[in-house]
C-alpha cells in the first residue's frame, strides 16, 4: 500500500497533462475564469459518482466530519484558486517569464509546509532530490521563455517574481492542506479519505467559482452550458486527475508526491518530440534528465 502512491501520482500527473490539453482548447470560446470554472462544475458530479461507487461496490462508509477537515478542506481549496488566479494574473505582466520559473519553487514551498502545518519532516536525501528536481524544472522554464540565470537571480524582487513566488506557495499550502484534511478523518483508509476530501473542496471550489461567475461573469455561463462536450471532458480529466493526486497525498508526504508529479513535464516533452516533432535544445534535455534524477533519487533516498 506505501508504494501504491507511485504509480497513482504517475497517472494523475498523467491526466493533468491530458486536462491541460483540452483546456488549451476551450479557451478558445470561454473566458480564462470560465475555463477554469468547468473543471468544478463538470468535475462535481464525477467526484460524486466516485465516491457513491465506493460506498456501493467496495463496502466503505463515509467518516465523520469534524472541524478540522472542514477548515483543511476549505483552506486547500481556496488556496487552489488563489493560486491558479496569480498564475493567469503573471501572464498580464511584462516579466511574466520570471515569475512563472518563480512559481515552479512549489515542490520546496510544500515540504516547507509540511513541516510547518503537520510537522511532518523531510529526510536529508528526500530535500536533496527535490531541489534537484526543482532545478531541472526552472531549466525548463527559462529555456522556454529564454530567460537567463542572471536575469532570473537579480529579479527577485519584481513584482513578477514576488506573485510566482505566492503562487507556489498557495500550492504548497493547497497540497498539504489536502493532506491534512484526509489525515484528520483517522484511521478509515486512504481511499475512502481521500474521495471524501475531494468531495468537499470540490464542491466548495464549485460554489466559490459558481458565485464569482455569477457576479463578474454571467455571460459566460451559457457559454459553459453550451460548450459541455469538451467543458465536460475537461471536467472528467480533471477530477480523475485529483482523484489520484489526493489519493497519492493521502498516502504519502505532499512534497514527495508534488515531486514524482514533475514528471508531467517529461511527458509534454516526450509529446513534443514525437507526437508534434518539435526540436529539443541541449538545456531542454538537461532539465529533463535533472528531473528525471530527482525522481529516481527521491525513490530511492527519501
Amino acid at each position: 500500500m506505501t508504494e501504491l502512491w507511485i504509480p497513482i501520482t504517475i497517472a494523475a500527473a498523467f491526466l493533468q497533462c491530458v486536462r491541460t490539453a483540452i483546456q488549451k482548447q476551450l479557451k478558445a470560446d470561454l473566458s480564462t475564469n470560465a475555463a477554469t470554472f468547468t473543471r468544478f462544475f463538470y468535475g462535481l458530479p464525477v467526484a460524486v459518482i466516485y465516491v457513491a461507487g465506493l460506498l456501493v461496490f467496495a463496502g466503505m462508509t463515509l467518516p465523520p466530519v469534524n472541524p478540522t477537515f472542514l477548515g483543511f478542506a476549505l483552506l486547500g481549496g481556496i488556496c487552489q484558486i488563489i493560486a491558479t488566479s496569480l498564475l493567469i494574473y503573471l501572464f498580464g505582466l511584462r516579466n511574466f517569464a520570471v515569475g512563472t520559473t518563480y512559481s515552479k519553487t512549489e515542490s520546496v514551498q510544500t515540504a516547507i509546509f509540511g513541516i510547518v502545518i503537520l510537522a511532518e519532516p523531510v529526510s536529508t536525501g528526500g530535500l536533496f532530490a527535490i531541489v534537484v528536481s526543482m532545478i531541472g524544472v526552472m531549466v525548463l522554464s527559462m529555456v522556454k521563455s529564454q530567460t537567463g540565470w542572471t536575469r532570473l537571480f537579480t529579479a527577485w524582487t519584481d513584482r513578477a517574481a514576488v506573485i510566482g513566488l505566492l503562487s507556489g506557495a498557495f500550492f504548497g499550502v493547497t497540497a498539504v492542506s489536502i493532506r491534512a484534511a484526509a489525515l484528520s478523518l483517522g484511521d478509515v483508509g486512504a481511499w475512502i479519505a481521500a474521495a471524501y476530501t475531494l468531495l468537499w473542496v470540490i464542491g466548495l471550489q464549485t460554489v466559490i467559482m459558481g458565485v464569482y461567475m455569477v457576479w463578474r461573469e454571467r455571460p459566460q455561463l451559457p457559454l459553459v452550458l453550451s460548450t459541455w462536450r469538451r467543458s465536460g471532458l475537461v471536467g472528467l480529466t480533471a477530477v480523475l486527475g485529483s482523484i489520484g493526486w489526493f489519493t497519492a497525498m493521502t498516502m504519502q508526504n505532499a512534497a514527495y508526491v508534488r515531486t514524482v508529479g514533475q514528471i508531467e513535464l517529461v511527458f509534454t516533452f516526450l509529446a513534443s518530440y514525437f507526437v508534434f516533432r518539435e526540436r529539443s535544445s541541449a538545456s531542454e534535455v538537461v532539465g529533463i534528465l535533472l528531473i528525471v534524477a530527482g525522481i529516481v533519487l527521491l525513490l530511492n533516498f527519501r
